[in-house]
């Protein structure tokens, strides 16, 4: 469990708050907007109203005993610039700050932020992975370049062992595990012989996954 503080109660803020919650973690939430903390006080044991561009405001939360800090604004990219700033300079342990555009992001980061997620554009481009192949039933995105996903076996693969398939040689993939029927086979051994309807979790290139994601299709 980790303490946590979430600064802005927009869309985002409002669900990575209540997800922070569910997975036990000790979440204060703030906003200015009196309304907004009113209407969701009740599903928050620590909800706070307060303009975390004052810095007396800031102060007084104690952000440098906090495992991390989210400064989650969905329009107002000033004031997120001014929060990042102040925190850091309170010596908050990790700054995660929302960015729309790449230049925030640069911005962001000079003034103290450890991390800038983008949560639109993370959004947008994991739909499009996914749903460009009717044969890819999830998608995790690790770098530009490399992800975790979800994709049916080829059909000749059924009957033949991982060993004797050797993805990793023959489609530079690594199986992570097997899915089959709901059930999840973590870390299967070699000698597991594929079966008709298997699905196959595996890290690897993009384009790799998509080549066999295509040849899959029906």
């Amino acid at each position: 469990m980790k303490s946590v503080l979430v600064i802005g109660m927009g869309k985002f803020g409002k669900f990575l708050a209540t997800k922070l919650q569910e997975l036990d973690n000790d979440v204060m939430v703030i906003d200015k907007d009196e309304a907004i903390i009113e209407d969701i006080a009740s599903r928050f044991a620590n909800a706070q109203i307060g303009d975390c561009t004052n810095p007396d405001v800031l102060r007084a939360l104690g952000v440098d005993e906090f495992d991390v800090c989210f400064v989650a604004f969905d329009e107002n990219f000033q004031s997120s610039l001014e929060i990042t700033s102040l925190l850091s300079e309170m010596g908050a342990k990790k700054i995660v700050s929302m960015a729309s555009r790449e230049t925030q992001a640069k911005f962001l980061l000079q003034v103290g932020a450890s991390e800038v997620v983008y949560p639109e554009k993370d959004i947008a481009e994991t739909l499009a992975v996914k749903y460009s192949s009717s044969n890819i039933f999830d998608y995790f995105p690790l770098t530009d370049e490399y992800s975790i996903v979800e994709i049916p076996i080829l059909p000749e693969w059924t009957g033949k062992t991982i060993a004797k398939v050797d993805v990793r040689k023959n489609h530079n993939l690594n199986i992570l595990a097997i899915k089959n029927n709901g059930e999840l086979l973590p870390s299967p051994n070699p000698d597991y012989c594929f079966l008709p309807d298997d699905h196959i979790i595996v890290l690897g290139n993009q384009n790799e996954v998509l080549a066999i994601a295509s040849k899959t299709e029906k």
